[in-house]
């Protein structure tokens, strides 16, 4: 076919088993074209969009650009595809210097709708105030006497990412490296900033950079290549070339190391450890960051992440371990190597500081490079790290992402600044040539000398707490907002009034069904009705049951040792996850932890362990597995096995201090993952009131694990001896032979190697008589005010719909996920300002779990999850409304695996009850639903507000307010 791009380079990218296709069209739009045989199909495109300020605009526009364009004008043409596509793949992304907007899907014909409506919503947004102020920011006054208040989506996004002090110590290692150019601002948007954004802004910022001449187009997978160049020519054709100005300029070197001081909120008066003792405060973040003053190419690009994972990419990493064992501080802090902007750079640190020892931190972070420099870095770690890295870019395993998508992100790293896309995607020959040069000589230790030793562009970053900021930040705002009511006549107010109220009619106003018509849609009849099955195998080896699932794996052998948790006492239960680190964390009895990372690292793909707890169907006590999951080369499965024995039957666990070190990280990690997981954290929290398995993962994974590491770095320092009594009690209890099970995922032909391998293992563990021990959960049965310093909320609501009398039908897939891209989207996120609202349903427990995410609201979410009863009573789904429902379900129910995570699966599956017929007869069920299902569910949730347990994450105050409204007692407690 005819078309007007200009090819610029072919390349066969034989590590991908990929084609590779570079052009260029008249209108200086690139498009980089990879075909191969995934059915996991990409699509992006991506804009260069450097800000200048942190009012958040090119976020603003991300959010916008998908709220209807010419072709489709209804009002969210995205939340249309969520609710009804097949999709594997549906967001977008803000960077600090460019704004990607990628589509995944692995139907053919779902893949093109999607890149339709995404096309046309870049190209021809319909951008208006309103928009901006939905997304953005606006004043919201209902009534004129009351006090003016700013919302928007964006906005209470970012006050909710602000209160996060690790995500602000990043933000603020960036900026001081950066003070002169686009990425010393803050593209996402600073709540002080945001409201400073006009519509002239907003609109000139799209123009300015929304245009072919600044886009990067990818196309990724087994679709048709000419069908590509058809779809893109119809939305370039109408353009002419442009001459856009989004280039990035370069920093100017620093000639002399600088100082940066910060603050981050704590609670007031409430900055301890523990909710009921330990009155310690909180402590500072030290971080010492170094920017590159130079074009990194590709081979160095790759050096320089291997030397981040040699650094501090296991325990045994040395300049890890020098920080973790000086007791300086309690975590690791910074980003490490940054590599996806235009100019490296690389942050490291410790958090948990004293402010007396701040200095001491920055010193040994150089002092340790230089030791490393002078005397070498140890050749099994670096063996270790060159195995781990090949590995990893030889299996390609991007997890749940398509790995479309991380390619086309790791081609963005040098394409988006005008260098080759191809070299980030050829990895074999740099890998090739490092592994050659860290043989023959020094290769990391000139990086570091390089990179950071003689690097003078660096900033010591000291954030510290402050019991005030929240306070002061909130009656700052408060404050501007009374300055500028002050500034406002009675007729001004009223026209804030008007808005607030005709922003609202205009929210909740249906699309006329004309224009939702117009979107692209499947049909039931693209769908197959038949579930997708995974090959299971039932065995035995000396023994021991095996679940083996013939898949290709690319020459990878997928492993999951596990052991039955229902021996193990309930008062053990919370030991498992630090037990598990330290099967593979503390060494053994013939290697102290550093040989043993490095003997993972050079002989595995890696080793972790993972808990399995979840009810059974048509069982109401909870399944509990501990396994340790480890991947390995087919001709190394020997190796593995040997590792996987030596920790479980000779870890050394009377290592005090590296104990303790774990536990202060594990409880800094809980600490930190607090607010931006707020909305897991609530849900879970929720499901600890009604469910056994709820109770025991709180207690291993929520606030009460918080609460119980609290605790435990005391006992560890008072009593280490009933500290190791019980690591070693749990350690009898959990590694037997006689409740051991092994899940495999590999090719049949391959089998054989691995039955030998594991034979091994077998013979080598403890065997004892198993007795189950009896777990006895207590539920509070209360609902719960979780208190930390956040200026906004996660709201969550959960009730056990079986016991209201609900019997389990397929239909309600489909009922919770409409109730979440409907509902719940319009009044929790669109017109309350919330990030994000969801609602979920676990059909072992019959528990209905809603959670909102950045919610500037408390008591109004609750009233909206209250009433989805009456939402869906009175519910008028017209014919293609509920088969968009049902198909965009199905999506779900598909969603696209890798083989590790197909068979692991798989096996969850079968331990749990869930076989094929149960699946199918569920599918069935989501292909029948019908409107009556909708309609019957509402009566069912009829009874959630009265019954409906609550818990909320958030501040004192707004907890406060909440039960003083409305005399919901939930009772406080105090988590950080």
């Amino acid at each position: 076919m005819s078309h007007d791009f200009e090819l610029i380079e072919k390349r066969e990218i034989s590590e991908l088993n990929t084609q590779g296709f570079l052009y260029r069209h008249r209108t200086g739009a690139e498009f980089l074209s990879l075909s191969n045989e995934d059915e996991n199909k990409v699509f992006g495109i991506t804009f260069r969009t450097p800000p200048s300020d942190s009012t958040g605009v090119p976020h603003i526009l991300e959010h916008s650009v998908l709220n209807g364009s010419d072709k489709y004008p209804v009002k969210e043409p995205f939340v249309e595809l969520l609710k009804g596509s097949l999709k594997t793949f549906l967001n977008a992304f803000t960077y600090p210097d460019k704004t990607c907007y990628p589509v995944a899907s692995q139907n053919l014909q779902d893949f093109y709708n999607l890149i339709d409506v995404y096309l046309d919503a870049v190209f021809h947004p319909r951008l208006t105030p309103e928009i901006l102020q939905q997304e953005g920011w606006h004043y919201e006054l209902e009534n004129v006497d009351d006090p003016l208040v700013y919302k928007g989506v964006v906005f209470n996004e970012m006050k909710g990412a602000n209160s996060s002090p690790d995500r602000l110590m990043a933000e603020y290692a960036q900026h001081s490296l950066f003070p002169d150019n686009t990425y010393g601002v803050d593209s996402g948007g600073h709540p002080k900033v945001i409201p400073d954004l006009t519509f002239e802004q907003f609109e000139r910022f799209y123009r300015d950079f929304y245009h072919p001449a600044n886009a990067f187009i990818y196309f990724y997978g087994d679709d048709p290549v000419e069908r590509r160049f058809a779809v893109l020519e119809e939305y370039l054709s109408d353009y002419e070339v442009a001459n856009v100005d989004s280039k990035i300029t370069w920093q100017t070197p620093f000639a002399e190391p600088r100082k940066i001081e910060k603050t981050y909120a704590v609670g007031e008066g409430e900055n301890i450890h523990d909710h009921e003792h330990d009155h310690e405060s909180h402590k500072s973040m030290v971080t010492i960051n170094w920017l590159f003053d130079e074009e990194i190419d590709t081979t160095t690009g790759l050096g320089l992440q291997i030397l981040d994972y040699v650094l501090l990419g296991t325990p045994a990493s040395p300049l890890r371990k020098a920080l973790i064992e000086s007791g300086l501080g309690e975590d690791l802090a910074g980003v490490g190597m940054e590599s996806e902007l235009q100019q490296f750079f690389f942050s490291i640190g410790l958090k948990g500081v004293a402010k007396e020892d701040e200095e001491k931190v920055v010193l040994l972070v150089m002092d340790t490079l230089s030791e490393l420099n002078k005397s070498g870095i140890d050749r099994e770690t670096v063996t270790a790290a060159m195995n781990t890295t090949e590995f990893r870019l030889r299996e390609n395993n991007t997890g749940s992402y398509p790995r479309g998508l991380v390619l086309m992100l790791r081609a963005l790293t040098t394409w988006l600044y005008d260098r080759n896309p191809f070299d980030p995607l050829a990895y074999a020959d740099p890998l090739e040539h490092i592994k050659k040069k860290s043989l023959e000589d020094d290769y990391f230790e000139q990086l570091i000398s390089k990179f950071l030793l003689k690097n003078k562009h660096r900033t010591m970053l000291y954030m510290r707490p402050d019991e005030d900021q929240a306070r002061r930040e909130e009656k700052e705002e408060e404050e501007r907002l009374q300055k500028v009511r002050q500034g406002m006549d009675a007729e001004k107010l009223r026209a804030i009034v008007a808005n607030t109220k005709e922003l609202v009619r205009r929210q909740q106003e249906p699309d006329d069904p004309v224009d939702l018509a117009k979107l692209p849609r499947l049909s039931l009849n693209d769908l197959d009705p038949k579930i997708r099955t995974t090959p299971l195998d039932k065995s035995e080896v000396s023994g021991a049951p095996v679940l083996f699932h013939d898949l290709f794996t690319n020459g990878i052998i997928y492993s999951d040792i596990g052991f039955d948790l229902r021996s193990v006492p309930q008062h053990l239960l919370p030991f498992v996850p630090l037990f598990g680190r330290s099967l593979i964390e503390m060494g053994t009895k013939k290697e102290d932890y550093v040989q043993l990372s490095q003997r993972i690292g050079s002989r595995t793909g890696g080793i972790w362990p993972q808990v399995v707890l979840t009810l059974q169907r048509d069982n109401d006590k909870a399944l509990g597995r501990f396994f340790l999951r480890g991947k390995v080369k087919v001709d190394q499965v020997g190796e593995m096995m040997a590792i996987v024995s030596d920790v479980l039957t000779m870890v050394q666990l009377d290592n005090k201090e590296r104990f303790l070190q774990m536990a202060l990280e594990e409880r800094a990690g809980h600490e930190a993952g607090l607010v931006p997981g707020g909305n897991g954290v609530v849900a879970l929290r929720l499901r600890a009131q009604f469910a056994e398995d709820g109770w025991i993962s709180e207690k291993m994974e929520g606030i009460s694990y918080l609460f119980f590491l609290r605790k435990l770095v005391e006992e560890i320092d008072s009593d280490w001896s009933g500290v190791l009594g019980k690591l070693e009690e749990l350690r009898g209890h959990l590694v037997n032979r006689k409740s051991l099970l092994c899940n495999a995922t590999l090719p049949d032909s391959d089998r054989h190697l691995f039955e030998g391998a594991f034979k091994g293992l077998v013979e080598s563990l403890p065997e004892v008589d198993q007795v189950p021990v009896k777990w006895e959960p207590k539920f509070k049965g209360k609902s719960e005010g979780l208190v930390c310093p956040a200026p906004v909320n996660f709201v969550g609501k959960a009730v056990n719909i079986y016991d209201l009398g609900y019997e389990f039908h397929g239909s309600i897939a489909v009922i919770t996920r409409y109730l979440r891209n409907s509902w719940l989207w319009d009044r929790v996120r669109v017109q309350g300002g919330a990030y994000g609202a969801s609602c979920n349903f676990d059909h072992f427990a019959g528990i209905l779990t809603f959670t909102s995410y950045r919610d500037p609201n408390l008591r109004g979410t609750i009233d909206n999850y209250d009433a989805s009863a009456r939402f869906l009573r009175e519910i008028n789904l017209s014919d293609d409304e509920l088969t968009k429902a049902i198909i965009g379900t199905i999506g779900d129910l598909d969603a696209y695996q890798l083989p590790d995570a197909k068979g692991f699966a798989s096996m969850v599956r079968k331990l749990t009850g869930i076989d094929d017929d149960f699946r199918q007869q569920m599918r069935d069920e989501v292909l029948a639903t019908k409107v009556d299902d909708f309609k019957s569910f509402g009566d069912v949730l009829g009874q959630v507000e009265s019954t409906g347990q609550i818990a909320v994450l958030g501040s004192r105050e707004a907890i406060e307010a909440a039960n003083a409204e409305d005399g919901q007692a939930m009772e406080l407690v105090q988590v950080l």
